[in-house]
Order: structure tokens, then C-alpha cells, then sequence
């Protein structure tokens, strides 16, 4: 027997078969894959010999019934879940796939509760729609406060959320400050709002920010209710609204759908009790419950830096109930609840699911969409936001998480996309729709071009954000972002790509489809320059004075001229001037004198833009 001790590892192992002896790998930590009563426990792809081992069943028996089922594998191939679940079944087991998070990232743990410890818990409600559409009334009405005229009516709104009862039921009102605003809390990956009200005027009917809630509701999943504000007016008509909602898939009950849509006016108050009874039933419907009795966790609404109380943050509690001297994690920050107030700035012990809340003692200020949690210790609660803040800065040095085309390419190619998002700018309501017919057309089996939002105008703010928390493109079509407008892309990752040819643009994204697209000659911005001055020259033409707002110009590069975001012309800058001398460039925060090569029609607000073809490293 002690010359078995010096045979090769090959030999033992021949050995150990001759015997009918499987032999496996030594002991490891195998606290991925257990069984447990019966139940084969795992959470990550096993090899034969993993599961092998943690199943107690020899690599040859796997094998051989694998081979039976015509497919080859060998000892360290790696198993799909497809492949684990019918070998557990075959040899006498349940099988269950566990997601193991890390607690630092607590956002995405799937917490499972005791039904019986479940309870209703209110509906979070954020009112939207287009400018002068009557939002701010409506709130103001459902509130019975008087903020529209800056009468706070007795409420000191200390947090933009409040709560308002409703036939013995609470509803959580978000006062959001606009779309930017709602989308950047979902860009970071909170979904706060169960559902949207949309105010539509009922004499102006649906126009351009109602689009744009609409597709903001709809990213984000939220259900929505529609109300027919300022039935009060003359000109008030429901049904045309109601016609014209439903060119945007938003269709109401007596016409086939499933939106509630109320008719009311926050100026007579009139239909408010309804439009509140329609929420409290769509809420009913959605049967929306939470446990008030684990730790809290929820997400940021706003925060600020308060001169006598240092940070101050307005918290949504989802789950659980946030307790005054609770340690939490916010962001990557951490601290004590020193203080806990609601709307009306009552002192508050606690507060249960849905609850909006304003709270001091935290170690520094953290961002609107922040999600956080409550810990039973500090120092826990200290390692945790330690840990998360360095995942921030590592995360932050090695780039975004967005979507570029090259990205794009690389996954269709590695077959892991299904839907492509894009967002699609045009100079024209006319070319906005028939881009988005085109691009939706262009998909296939596998991989969906899902237009979420197409509309004429200059690329905005609200599109980049809307981009960002939808990993979406966006495509501009005979219109370009200003620098400000790139600057915010750059930072949230948002790829933007400007065409002035329909088959061009196509062409690119159908290449990114089959997983064939190469960047190879792009186009890069030199710089901006706004115009100032108009000065007419005779013998010599227009020039304009104009400010370098961003980058450089140089003397003889391509230029095109932007009005209002829309492209109207390009050519050459034929020259540059200094004061009375011709100059090569002019630098950003410079005056300079320009004029474009046969074009003389500027105008005072133009932009001109520098603009090369580079070659892509």
C-alpha cells in the first residue's frame, strides 16, 4: 500500500477506477452549491466535476447519461442551467438557483417576505404634464394649499413629497420639478413612482411635454392615470383629448383600454374627489404591499446642505420602517437618524412603507436617486459605505455603463441584445415619424429597435436623461446639441449620432444590427461660436462678430450654421479676425470677427460650428 503513495497522479486515478472508485477533486469551498433537504442549492455556472462533487453522484454517471442524451461533455465543462436542473431531476433532486448579492450592493438584493407579514401599504403618486396644463394646480388643489400663488396655506413644504388622505386611505404625492428630475432618480436606478397622473389641458389638448411624460411613464413602468384638466373653460372638449392620446397608445376604458381618465378642473375643484377615488383604484388593483417590520430601505427624493443642520435629506421609505437613532447607508455615505420629520415638520419615532420623510445626520450630502438602507450597527453601516464609495471611483475611472454603437456592435455580435433604444431627434415632425418607422422596421428575430421617443426639435436636456436611463441612442437628424447639451452627455454616456442622410443613418444602424458595424472616420467638433453682431461690408459681405463659447475655430475648417438646433447651412469659414488682423484660430472665451463662404443670411443667436472628419484610433 505505501507504493500506491509514489504512483502518478494519472495512475492513481486509473486505479481508482479499475475499483469502480470515481476519483475527485480535494475538498474545496463549495458554499456556492449545497443540498439542502433535498433541494440541490446553487448560484453560479457549475463544471460536471463541481456539481460532481456536490451532488455525490461520479463524474462517469454524469457523463454517460449526458452522452445519452447527445451531448458530449467532459470533466471540466461547464454546465448551463438547462443542463444542472435535468441532471438534478434525473439523479433525485430539486433544484433551485440563488442570486448571492454582496451586501454593499443592497439595491439589488430580492428580498422575500412572509405573505402573512405583508400589508397595504399607499400608492406613490407623481404629477406630470405639459407647462400652463395646470400640474401645479392640481397639487395645490388636491393639497388645499395655495403654493401656485405663493401662499403655503398653513404647510411649511419643507420636503417636495407629501401624503394626503382619502376616504381613510393614504396617498404619497411626489412633486416632482420636471422629467429631467423624474428620469435622473430612474437613471440611477429607482423606481419610485407606482403611478403618473398626466395633466392634459382640455382646450390645448396633447402637445409636446405631454408626449414626453408619456414617454417617461412608460420607461419607467409606472401606471397612469389621465387628468382632463380646466373643464371649467369654454373651449373645453375631453373627447378630442382623449382621441389624441390615444395616437401615443394611451387609450381610455370606454374606447378598449385600460387608462382611467377623469374629467376635472383644479380651479372649481370639480372631479378632484374622483380623479383621488381613480388612484385609490388603481392602487387596489395593483394590490401594492410592503413589510413595515425589517430594516428600512428606500430611495432619495432631493437633498441639500442646511447651514444649521448640515445635511438634510428627503427619503422615501418603500419597505420596512425607518426608525429615529437607526444607522443607515445613503448613496456612499452613511450616518445616524439625529432627526425625522414629515411634510408639515412634525417630529417623527418612525415611519412605515410609502412614507416621505426629511432626516438629518448624515456624514455629507448625497444625490436625488440614491437608494438607502438601514443596518443594525454603525460600524456595519460605515464598511458598507466605504466599500460602495470605492466602487463609485473604480467604477467612475474605468468609464460609463452606457450604450455606444461600438457597444452596441459588440453585443448583437455576442448575441446578448434584444432591444436596441433609441431616441430620434429630427428638424421636422414629418422626418421624426418616418425615422421611426424606418429604424422599427429594421428589426429582427433576435434583436428589437424600440423607438421610445421621436419628436422635432433640438436635442435637449431631457432627452439626454431620458437616453441615459434608458440606454438608449439617440439620433439627430438635421439638428445638432449645443456645447452644453455634449458636455451632459459625455458626463451621463449618452452616445449621440448626427446624420443628414435617412439612408446613411439607416445603413449604420442596420451594420449594428447584423453585427457589422466599424467606426472608422468620425466626425469631431472643433468648437462653437455664438453670434453676436451682424456687421454688412460692402465688396465684402456679412460678418459676424462672434463669441467662442466652447473650443476653437480655425481659419478655412468645415462649418455648418445651427438656428434654434436645426442645421441650415454648411460650408467653409472663409476668414477669421482679431480685432483688424486675420488669425489661423480663435480660442474659447474670445470675441472674433467671422465669415462663412457664400452665406450672408446670419443672424443675431446663430451658431456656428467647427467641425474635421478624424480617423477613429
Amino acid at each position: 500500500m505505501k507504493k500506491n503513495r509514489h504512483f502518478s497522479k494519472k495512475a492513481q486515478v486509473q486505479r481508482a477506477r479499475i475499483n469502480n472508485v470515481e476519483h475527485l477533486p480535494p475538498k474545496k469551498d463549495r458554499s456556492f452549491a449545497k443540498v439542502n433537504g433535498g433541494v440541490f442549492v446553487y448560484s453560479k455556472p457549475l463544471s460536471v466535476s463541481e456539481l460532481s462533487e456536490a451532488i455525490n453522484v461520479p463524474v462517469g454517471s454524469i457523463i454517460k447519461f449526458l452522452f445519452m442524451q447527445g451531448k458530449a461533455v467532459t470533466i471540466n465543462q461547464m454546465l448551463d442551467d438547462e443542463m444542472i436542473g435535468t441532471l438534478c431531476l434525473e439523479f433525485g433532486y430539486d433544484f433551485k438557483k440563488e442570486k448571492i448579492v454582496d451586501e454593499a450592493h443592497f439595491e439589488e438584493i430580492e428580498l422575500e417576505d412572509d405573505p402573512s407579514a405583508l400589508q397595504e401599504r399607499p400608492p406613490v403618486v407623481t404629477v406630470m404634464g405639459h407647462v400652463d396644463h395646470g400640474k401645479t394646480s392640481i397639487i395645490d388643489a388636491i393639497r388645499e394649499s395655495n403654493v401656485a400663488s405663493g401662499e403655503a396655506g398653513g404647510i411649511s413644504q419643507a420636503i417636495g413629497a407629501y401624503q394626503k388622505t382619502h376616504a381613510g386611505k393614504k396617498i404619497t404625492i411626489i412633486d416632482t420639478p420636471g422629467h429631467a428630475a423624474f428620469t435622473a432618480m430612474r437613471a440611477r436606478g429607482a423606481s419610485v413612482t407606482d403611478i403618473v397622473v398626466l395633466v392634459v389641458a382640455a382646450d390645448d389638448g396633447v402637445m409636446p411635454q405631454t408626449v414626453e411624460a408619456i414617454d417617461h411613464a412608460k420607461a419607467a413602468s409606472s401606471e397612469i392615470i389621465v387628468a382632463i384638466n380646466k373643464m371649467d373653460k369654454p373651449g373645453a372638449d375631453s373627447r378630442k383629448v382623449k382621441e389624441e392620446l390615444m395616437a401615443h397608445d394611451v387609450i381610455a376604458e370606454e374606447y378598449g383600454g385600460d387608462v382611467l381618465m377623469v374629467e376635472c378642473s383644479a380651479k372649481t375643484k370639480k372631479g378632484l374627489d374622483e380623479l383621488l377615488d381613480a388612484i385609490l383604484l388603481k392602487a387596489e388593483m395593483m394590490e401594492l404591499k410592503a413589510n413595515p417590520g425589517r430594516y428600512a430601505s428606500g430611495t432619495v427624493l432631493e437633498a441639500n446642505l442646511d447651514r444649521g443642520e448640515g445635511p438634510k435629506a428627503t427619503l422615501l421609505v418603500q419597505n420596512g420602517t425607518l426608525n429615529a437613532a437607526d444607522f443607515v447607508v445613503v448613496g456612499e455615505i452613511y450616518g445616524k437618524v439625529r432627526r425625522m420629520v414629515n411634510e408639515n415638520g412634525e417630529v417623527l419615532k418612525t415611519a412605515g412603507p410609502a412614507t416621505p420623510v426629511s432626516i438629518t445626520g448624515l456624514s455629507s450630502v448625497p444625490s436625488a436617486g440614491d437608494r438607502f438602507m438601514a443596518f443594525p450597527s454603525e460600524k456595519q453601516a460605515k464598511d458598507i459605505a466605504e466599500k460602495r464609495a470605492l466602487e463609485k471611483l473604480l467604477k467612475t475611472r474605468s468609464g460609463t455603463s452606457a450604450l455606444s454603437l461600438s457597444d452596441l456592435n459588440s453585443l448583437v455580435t455576442a448575441g446578448t441584445v434584444e432591444d436596441i433604444n433609441v431616441i430620434v431627434k429630427a428638424d421636422t415632425e414629418g422626418s421624426a415619424e418616418a425615422l421611426k418607422a424606418s429604424l422599427e422596421k429594421l428589426s429582427e428575430d433576435k434583436v428589437r429597435v424600440k423607438v421610445i421617443s421621436a419628436s422635432a426639435g433640438a436635442i435637449s436636456d431631457n432627452d439626454v436623461m431620458l437616453a441615459s436611463a434608458s440606454k438608449a441612442l439617440i439620433y439627430g437628424f438635421n439638428v445638432r446639441p449645443d456645447a452644453r447639451i455634449k458636455t451632459l452627455a459625455e458626463e451621463e454616456g449618452v452616445e449621440i449620432r448626427l446624420h443628414r442622410i435617412i439612408y446613411e443613418l439607416l445603413d449604420e444602424m442596420k451594420a449594428a444590427i447584423k453585427g457589422k458595424y466599424k467606426a472608422e472616420v468620425v466626425e469631431e467638433v472643433t468648437g462653437q461660436a455664438e453670434v453676436r453682431h451682424i456687421y454688412k461690408i460692402t465688396h465684402v459681405g456679412t460678418v459676424a462678430g462672434s463669441y467662442v463659447t466652447s473650443g476653437l475655430l480655425k481659419s478655412g475648417e468645415k462649418v455648418r450654421l445651427l438656428r434654434d438646433g436645426a442645421i441650415v447651412y454648411e460650408g467653409t469659414l472663409e476668414s477669421l479676425k482679431r480685432f483688424k488682423d486675420d488669425v489661423k484660430e480663435v480660442k474659447e472665451g474670445y470675441e472674433c470677427g467671422l465669415k462663412i463662404a457664400g452665406y450672408n443670411d446670419l443672424k443675431l443667436g446663430d451658431i456656428v460650428e467647427g467641425y474635421e472628419m478624424v480617423e477613429k484610433k
